[in-house]
């Protein structure tokens, strides 16, 4: 009941204050899945042609919750005076944030940033970089799409702790992305990075990617997803910090285009974790996205991510996620 009430209430939020779906699940999670899973090997159609530069607005919607009661939504509005696609746009971005730490009050806060994307030679880039008045947030990416693609990123946010929010407590977390293939079917995606906290913690991250397509159109695979990260500072704040952490998760994924431009992606496995502090536990993982082709100017995404990953505490690993977006091209 009180998930289906927070969908409610970001809901009808959106509705009045439209959102695009940018946040960062606990430990920068999201953006090193993202990252992961952008090497996969799968059945996709030919690149359209670029479509002439034209305006767009942009909105969607990030509703997030976890076994330690810690609820996150935010919302935003994308103005972009210079959109062609996903991938070319400049523009501003408006967002509302909300977040109820372990249970707590309800706290906002309030984020302008300036948005773009393009392409240089070979390479691909998107920043977004803004303020919530206190200091610099956003993210950027850069990467090519060469057999052995290569990424290089950088993200700031919050922490979604009690502490996180009343000292602040940001992190600053940057690092890269290779794409070792095998064959056409077989793929290893390694990343590495470092995560530097407000205070004296230094967090070294590590995550390997095997993917294998198990038919050539079929766009199936299976795959099996690492972690591991070293804290050099462990416990110093109230977030998840053990001295190290260590996840290993088989998946198996289907990720298809219908013949009428409709992307869907299926994922899922079980496998297992443990860190400095604990023994081994399960470790459980499912993502469905759906993407619509454009239709008289409009899109949209949805996506539902479920994750047994340390939450804030470290006490709970059960972690909700929701997107819904929509864009208008004119």
């Amino acid at each position: 009941m009180r998930l289906a009430a927070m969908i409610a209430v970001a809901a009808a939020v959106a509705a009045a204050n439209p959102a695009s779906a940018s946040a960062a699940a606990p430990d920068a999670h999201r953006l090193a899945a993202a990252l992961l899973a952008s090497s996969e090997l799968s059945a996709a159609p030919a690149p359209a042609e670029p479509k002439p530069l034209s305006h767009a607005i942009g909105t969607d919607l990030f509703v997030s919750t976890d076994a330690d009661h810690t609820d996150v939504i935010k919302a935003g509005l994308n103005l972009d005076w210079r959109y062609s696609g996903p991938e070319q746009y400049l523009g501003i971005r408006l967002e509302k944030a909300w977040f109820r730490p372990i249970g707590r009050r309800w706290q906002d806060r309030n984020r302008v940033y300036l948005r773009a994307a393009n392409s240089l030679g070979g390479w691909k880039w998107n920043v977004t970089a803004g303020t919530d008045g206190h200091t610099a947030l956003g993210s950027a990416d850069i990467h090519d799409e060469a057999p052995f693609r290569k990424e290089v990123f950088l993200e700031r946010e919050i922490l979604e702790t009690p502490e996180g929010l009343r000292r602040p407590i940001y992190y600053t977390f940057g690092g890269a992305a290779l794409d070792l293939p095998v064959d056409e079917n077989n793929v290893f995606t390694l990343v590495a990075g470092l995560q530097d906290f407000t205070g004296r913690n230094l967090r070294t991250q590590l995550r390997a990617n095997f993917v294998h397509v198990l038919g050539a159109n079929s766009g199936l695979s299976i795959q099996l997803r690492t972690r591991y990260f070293h804290d050099s500072v462990p416990h110093e704040f109230d977030y998840y910090s053990p001295r190290w952490y260590a996840q290993a998760v088989p998946i198996l994924q289907l990720r298809r285009f219908t013949n009428k431009g409709w992307r869907y992606l299926l994922a899922g496995g079980i496998g297992v974790q443990r860190d400095s502090d604990t023994g081994w536990r399960r470790s459980s993982y499912f993502n469905a996205q759906l993407a619509s082709p454009p239709r008289a100017g409009w899109s949209g995404t949805s996506s539902l991510l479920f994750s047994e990953t340390p939450t804030a505490t470290g006490r709970s690993y059960n972690y909700l996620q929701l997107t819904f977006g929509l864009t208008r091209r004119f």
